[in-house]
């Protein structure tokens, strides 16, 4: 089974999501806080307000975003506290609300982790 997932917030909870971390700068449209069973509500690792702005959820735009996200995260503190959480939990689920499951912050993210030596499995 792999440590990290991703999950639309809109999806129902399942068990198997093990710790729920919301990645959403802002709280999910609609989504009352009761059920949305988030352990942790990290907007701190969250694209900046400029950069989630610029990006708009355009896919052409999808590859810059990557870039600029990217260099966010190298340079975000709280990463160290999201890093905890994966090697504390047995399993991680990365919450968005975007309504494209392709092309959002939570893909990247969990792609970053991935790649700073932080097994997906």
């Amino acid at each position: 089974m792999e440590k990290i997932s991703i999950k639309r917030i809109y999806v129902p909870y399942d068990p198997k999501d093990g710790f729920r971390i919301l990645v959403d700068r802002l709280w999910p449209r609609g989504m009352k806080r009761e059920n949305a069973r988030v352990d942790q509500w990290m907007k701190e690792v969250a694209p900046s307000t400029e950069l989630r702005t610029w990006f708009g959820h355009d896919p052409a735009k999808w590859d810059e975003f990557k870039k600029r996200y990217r260099k966010e995260l190298q340079e975000n503190n709280a990463m160290d506290t999201l890093i905890s959480f994966v090697k504390e939990k047995d399993h991680i689920t990365l919450l968005y609300g975007a309504k494209d499951e392709k092309h959002n912050q939570a893909v990247v993210l969990a792609d970053f982790i991935v790649e700073h030596g932080f097994s997906n499995s």
